[in-house]
């Protein structure tokens, strides 16, 4: 019902479904990488409590974006299974290589995040959709927040960092671009 429904609607519209099934994506799979990272390194590791404060912040934008999908007949992505698995798996090893390490992905993760969410501000401009640019620009300043967090603790003293946030990054706009049409 909700491919009919995606399918009715006006090019602006379809863009717009498309910007809430990625968003709603990238919150899941956010989601899964502190739950990997948390996983790996408990409670008591260095940035933990960040981390965890982090993941209540993503929780929450999940949860608008799941909402703002079943009120809008939006289908979500089809790699939402794959997304659990490899946004898991990101958070686990980054955190095997230490809490820098899980920062680093933080800072990486949230780089895109910020390009990917401006953009659609950008694309939001010139569209009448007040509430889903209010929930865009206020999770982007979260996520901003979440890479300066990253940053102050260390994620740019990772050993490797250069190679490991650019692996990271084009790994996040891949996910980003097959999840706008998946």
């Amino acid at each position: 019902m909700a491919i009919m429904a995606e399918t009715k609607l006006g090019q602006a519209d379809v863009d717009i479904a498309s910007m809430i099934r990625v968003n709603q994506a990238g919150e899941y799979g956010a989601a899964q990488i502190y739950k990997g990272q948390l996983a790996v390194m408990g409670d008591d590791a260095p940035h933990s409590s960040a981390i965890h404060h982090m993941a209540e912040q993503e929780q929450r934008h999940l949860d608008a974006f799941d909402q703002m999908i079943a009120e809008r007949g939006v289908r979500p992505t089809a790699l939402q299974p794959f997304w659990k698995v490899a946004g898991y798996a990101l958070g686990a090893t980054t955190a095997a290589l230490g809490p820098r390490a899980a920062m680093a992905c933080t800072a990486a993760v949230e780089t895109e995040i910020d390009h990917h969410y401006q953009e659609q501000l950008d694309t939001l401009e010139s569209e009448n959709d007040p509430e889903l640019t209010r929930m865009i620009a206020e999770f982007r300043e979260e996520e901003l927040e979440h890479k300066e967090t990253a940053i102050a603790a260390g994620a740019e003293d990772t050993p490797g960092y250069p190679v490991l946030s650019a692996a990271i990054r084009l790994g996040c706009r891949f996910a980003i671009g097959l999840s706008k049409r998946i």
